[in-house]
């Protein structure tokens, strides 16, 4: 790889263009699995840790997927990439990138709260709550899995035949309006019940995004958890030093 060693720029970076470029002139295309580290190094003419660091930058950029026991692969097409620091309904998130939401799978049902959803909600007398959970799609091609708990004074059952979002209807329901999350976000292995409704297999990872809203009067509304695929969702967070 003379091309590289000509180039003052460090080497795990200049591998990363050159990968980019073998996807870009269509040698490598999106399930590509691509060749052992031992080869990639030799092929590009760098040491195994160098190489190691260009894979773990393409993964986080969600350009490559490891399946753990099978190999690396380039990626699909991501469906969302970009920061959270902004709080938007699922539903945004996808047409924000230009697909188009849609949601299958819906279920709705009442679950009696226990004293531990009592202590989340902050309300002593809450006995009856709304478990909701779906499939979000984009074009059709299911990317999150939804779980959703809402104290029942805040919807009413008939909110899904008008509104796609949870936040609009919300809003138009019962007037209220979320205005920020606390927010955990955990690497998720193959899960038995959840990774086959996204039509993943074993070895595919998925990224859980859990979410307590909150209103302007600082009342927790929703209590969600969200499963992205990760090969489709890449999120990253603006950090700022003080």
């Amino acid at each position: 790889m003379n091309q590289i060693r000509s180039d003052h720029r460090p080497l795990y970076q200049l591998v990363i263009d050159h990968m980019k470029q073998l996807k870009a002139s269509g040698e490598w295309t999106a399930g590509t699995r691509l060749p052992s580290e031992n080869e990639l190094a030799k092929r590009f003419g760098v040491s195994r840790a160098t190489l190691r660091e260009a894979l773990r930058i393409l993964e986080e950029e969600g350009f490559i997927i490891r399946k753990h026991g099978i190999g690396t692969f380039i990626a699909e097409k991501q469906v969302f990439k970009g920061g959270i620091e902004q709080l938007f309904s699922v539903t945004e998130w996808i047409r924000r990138t230009g697909y188009t939401p849609g949601t299958s799978g819906f279920s709705m049902r009442i679950i009696q709260a226990t004293d531990e959803w009592r202590e989340r909600f902050d309300m002593e007398d809450l006995r009856f709550l709304y478990e909701i959970t779906r499939i979000r799609t984009a074009n059709e091609q299911p990317v999150v899995f939804c779980r959703d708990i809402v104290p029942v004074p805040y919807l009413t059952e008939e909110w899904k035949e008008k509104y796609e979002s949870l936040l609009e209807a919300l809003t138009n329901i019962s007037g209220i309006e979320i205005r920020y999350a606390i927010a955990d976000i955990l690497p998720v292995a193959y899960d038995p019940e959840v990774s086959p409704l996204l039509q993943l297999t074993q070895g595919e990872t998925m990224l859980l995004l859990e979410q307590l809203h909150y209103d302007a009067a600082d009342r927790p509304i929703i209590f969600s958890t969200n499963y992205f695929r990760a090969d489709k969702f890449h999120f990253h967070v603006m950090r700022k030093r003080q």
